[in-house]
Order: structure tokens, then sequence, then C-alpha cells
């Protein structure tokens, strides 16, 4: 399969699968992301390059994953106007309640190599929006709790960046699943975290009870450069 049909039908697919989505409680994420630039941040330590590799192409990440059962909308929106970008590509990845990432396998990470656990795409639909299955994630030393995100507008420009959440409700789920989440409560504060320091209100995800999963919604804004309804990445993967 070429570039041009893998972009096309995954795209078509993506907006084929008509996830029903929950009732979400958005507050001040929503109002306050749709028009703000997503701050910049690295893709490491342990990013994968998923590019046209449709494995990856899926809803649910989990792969038997134990925790917390966690459904994540996220809505991509153009900063140029505000408005939905239709068709880009995002990726997101995390860490198990253990703190590990799959793919890898050094000190901190052992024995993961060759796993693909917890890491997944889609493309937005005609709202902007994507959904992911997954777990709560866990935390490691040295960070606080976080979702790595990368959206592909175009082959020129990639939004790069993470997301984390309000420390009382995160630390309320680990309180809460202590069987499920051994490291326990997150010690972590924004201030100390290298990437979240800056204190952008732009990178907390929204975290609400969903009992029909046993878990929670969130949901995620992200702004990035370009105008929104039909985005680049629609209009390239025509022409490719």
């Amino acid at each position: 399969m070429n570039k041009r049909d893998f972009l096309r039908n995954a795209g078509l697919a993506s907006l084929a699968a008509g996830f029903i989505p929950s009732s979400f409680s958005l507050g001040k994420t929503q109002d306050n992301q749709a028009c703000v630039l997503i701050p910049s941040e690295t893709a490491g330590p342990f990013p994968l390059d998923l590019t046209a590799n449709n494995f990856y192409f899926r809803h649910d990440i989990r792969e038997g994953r134990p925790g917390v059962p966690f459904k994540l909308k996220m809505k991509i929106n153009g900063i140029g106007n505000c408005a939905p970008m239709e068709n880009v590509r995002v990726n997101i990845w995390h860490c198990t309640r253990d703190g590990l990432y799959s793919g890898y396998d050094n000190n901190m990470n052992a024995g993961q190599a060759g796993l693909t656990y917890l890491r997944g795409y889609q493309f937005t639909d005609a709202n902007g929006e994507v959904e992911f299955m997954t777990i709560f994630p866990g935390w490691y030393s040295g960070r606080i709790t976080h979702i790595h995100f990368q959206v592909y507008v175009s082959s020129a420009y990639a939004a790069i960046s993470q997301m984390t959440f309000d420390i009382a409700t995160k630390n309320g789920i680990y309180e809460a699943n202590s069987g499920l989440y051994p490291n326990g409560a997150d010690p972590m504060t924004v201030s100390q975290d290298n990437v979240f320091s800056d204190g952008s209100s732009e990178q907390f995800c929204s975290l609400t009870p969903n009992s029909a999963i046993g878990g929670y919604d969130g949901y995620f804004e992200v702004g990035i450069q370009g105008n929104g309804t039909v985005g680049v990445g629609y209009m390239e993967s025509q022409n490719l």
C-alpha cells in the first residue's frame, strides 16, 4: 500500500468507525485551549516511529495491560481560525501502571524491547476528534504523570507535546486503586517537573468518572498551526 492510499484509507476508516462519545465535563479545558498553540515538548525518552505502520492504527491500545480504564478524547484545532483540523494523524503513547514503556530495553525499562502496548494513532474526524481506549497511566521517578502525543499535520509540520492531569484528581485515582498502582500516589508537583514547570494551562487533560467503563473519561484540546475545517494533512493526503 502506498502512502497516498494508506493516508486516505486510514482517514476514511477513522471516520467510519463511528465511536459513540461519552458525556464529558469539559469546563475550562475546552474553553482555554481551542485557539492557543500547544507548547512544544520533547518526544523522548521512549518514542517509536509509527509512520505508515497500520498495526498501530487502533482505538484500543491496552493489549491487556492492567489499570483503571481510561477513554481519552482529543480535539485538534487550527489556531488560525479556531476550527477543527480534519484528517490529521494523532499518535499517543504512555507508560504502564509500573512506569514502563513498550519497545525499549534499558536499565529503567528492562525487558520491554519488541513490545507494542500503550501506543497507537488515529486520524481526526470532521470534528477534529480522535478517541483512544487505554488505561490511566502510572508514573516513574523524575516525572509527573503524563501522556506523550504527536499531531502530524503534513510532511513538513508536526506538533509534539505532552499532557498531564490535575494533581488531586490524579492521586485520588491512584489511592482508590492501590491494588492496581503499586507505586502509590505521585509525589511530583508541576513545578518540579522539567516539562510542565512553566505552568502552561494548555497541557492539562480533564478527568471525569465514567461508571460504564469503571474508570474515567479524559478530554484534551490541542491548538496547532493552521486553519481548521479542512486540514493540511487532508489536502496533502489527496495529492501525494
